[in-house]
């Protein structure tokens, strides 16, 4: 086999890809590049020693996307927002419709009273995550941050962190792990059974369902995207010297994958874009819940 994230040899497969998933250092250090040389040239079955350095594993291409999607919301919230006017330009409108959309939509129709101290958070929230889904578009990019499920996971972290201090400082502790453990109304001689249930549905359970659900559908959708355009193109160039078993059928069927390819990528900018609003609606009905008298 060619090494991975190269053209593979004549007549394999394309192994590139697959390799859109990993992580890479954006300044290897030398026990990488080793360890690089190392893989591409071993037999089968042997195991090349590696000894990654810090900047191997926290200064990544993924990482790199990350901050540059946090510089962007930065940036783009504090170029729309300067010399706010009364009748507002372009710039200011576009802002404010952003904002509004979170805000009124979001914030003050799920939370209700006290839904203005959330309001930052989660249009930081919705405008990091859109960011970040639209990389899986972007041509310099060509990858969406969270179909790496550890960013899923530190997003679905600060919600949990959110949503749970939020009912703690409303309620205090003991009263906050009550009336999300005991719903009102259920009989005395069911709560041994209701408490584990609903402190893993709400403690447990719902950090865990928000980030996997973000990962999941940026990452299959990430692989049909791949498999549509490195699949298609591999079968469109294929030619007889390629294969013993070459066939015509296989050029069809390659420029037909890339032209749904198009059709796909429509379906992923839809899903990046559903996936940011869904993620945020439920971090606010989380607090909702949280901060509600009765669970």
């Amino acid at each position: 086999m060619g090494p991975v994230g190269l053209w593979p040899l004549e007549g394999e497969a394309p192994q590139f890809g697959v390799a859109a998933f990993d992580s890479r250092p954006l300044f290897p250090s030398a026990a990488w590049k080793d360890w690089q040389a190392c893989q591409a040239t071993a037999a089968e079955g042997v195991v090349c020693p590696s000894n990654p350095t810090w900047s191997d594993i926290w200064v990544t291409n993924h990482i790199a996307q990350a901050v540059i999607a946090a510089i962007l919301v930065i940036g783009f919230w504090l170029v729309v927002s300067a010399r706010g006017q009364v009748v507002p330009g372009k710039r200011q409108f576009l802002g404010e419709m952003a904002y509004n959309l979170i805000r009124n939509s979001v914030a003050r129709d799920i939370i209700g009273r006290d839904y203005h101290k959330y309001v930052p958070y989660l249009v930081a929230l919705f405008s990091f995550i859109l960011i970040n889904n639209l990389f899986g578009q972007t041509f310099l990019f060509m990858f969406p941050t969270f179909s790496k499920i550890g960013f899923a996971w530190g997003l679905a972290i600060c919600s949990w962190l959110l949503y749970n201090g939020a009912g703690i400082r409303r309620k205090g502790f003991l009263g906050y792990l009550k009336s999300a453990t005991i719903p009102a109304g259920v009989p005395v001689w069911l709560l041994p059974l209701i408490i584990p249930l609903e402190f893993l549905s709400n403690i447990i359970v719902r950090p865990v369902t928000l980030g996997l659900r973000l990962f999941a559908n940026l990452f299959a959708g990430h692989l049909v995207v791949m498999v549509f355009v490195v699949g298609g193109s591999w079968l469109l160039l294929s030619t007889s010297q390629s294969s013993a078993e070459w066939s015509p059928i296989w050029n069809v069927a390659g420029g037909l994958s890339l032209l749904l390819s198009f059709f796909v990528f429509a379906i992923e900018l839809l899903v990046a874009c559903l996936q940011a609003y869904i993620f945020t609606v439920l971090t606010a009905q989380y607090v909702a819940s949280s901060l509600a008298q009765e669970h």
